[in-house]
């Protein structure tokens, strides 16, 4: 069954923006998450029962060795926002996820997207933590923006004079609501 949307009281909104190579939690029920995604991934992970929630957004599947950079890696990405939602009350058997991202922007990007999804999937997989909803591959970018406290989700892809696109559509799932500037 779909989240239900938030309540939307823009005066009460707290935009919050997860750039690349970052994650953001919160248990604050005017919080909105929010980020732009091409071959990037985000993974909205969530305890409904906590109301904590949080997102990543990571540019590389695999971690080179000794990367002085690791947050921007999926492995990274996901340990932190896990960890740091434990530390914020959620509790481990109780998080769910929706991811997006993983789009093949140019072909000088090759399968960055593909890997940075095929990541996510098998990682969450790995550790149990059901996908609800997903939005991966296509050609297209994407804004996304996350309720950490509910699971709700809304994404909008960019038009081509936004963003480069190739020929693909991305995959969707139900619990996803597309939405307008």
């Amino acid at each position: 069954m779909p989240s239900p949307p938030p309540p939307h009281d823009p005066s009460k909104a707290n935009t919050i923006h997860v750039i690349q190579g970052s994650f953001k939690t919160s248990g604050d029920p005017d919080a909105i998450m929010m980020t732009i995604l091409g071959s990037c991934v985000s993974a909205c992970i969530w305890d409904d029962v906590a109301q904590v929630g949080g997102m990543n957004h990571f540019l590389l599947a695999n971690e080179p060795d000794k990367c002085a950079e690791g947050y921007r890696h999926g492995l990274h990405a996901m340990e932190l926002l896990i960890n740091d939602l434990l530390k914020i009350g959620a509790q481990r058997h109780r998080l769910k996820a929706k991811v997006f991202g993983g789009a093949m922007m140019q072909n000088r990007f090759g399968r960055i997207g593909k890997a940075n999804a095929e990541f996510a999937l098998h990682f969450l997989k790995a550790e149990d933590i059901p996908v609800l909803a997903q939005s991966l591959g296509g050609t297209m970018a994407r804004r996304v923006r996350f309720w950490p406290t509910t699971g709700f989700a809304q994404q909008r892809l960019l038009p081509e004079d936004d963003a480069p696109q190739v020929s693909q559509s991305p995959q969707f799932s139900q619990d996803i609501t597309l939405f307008k500037d």
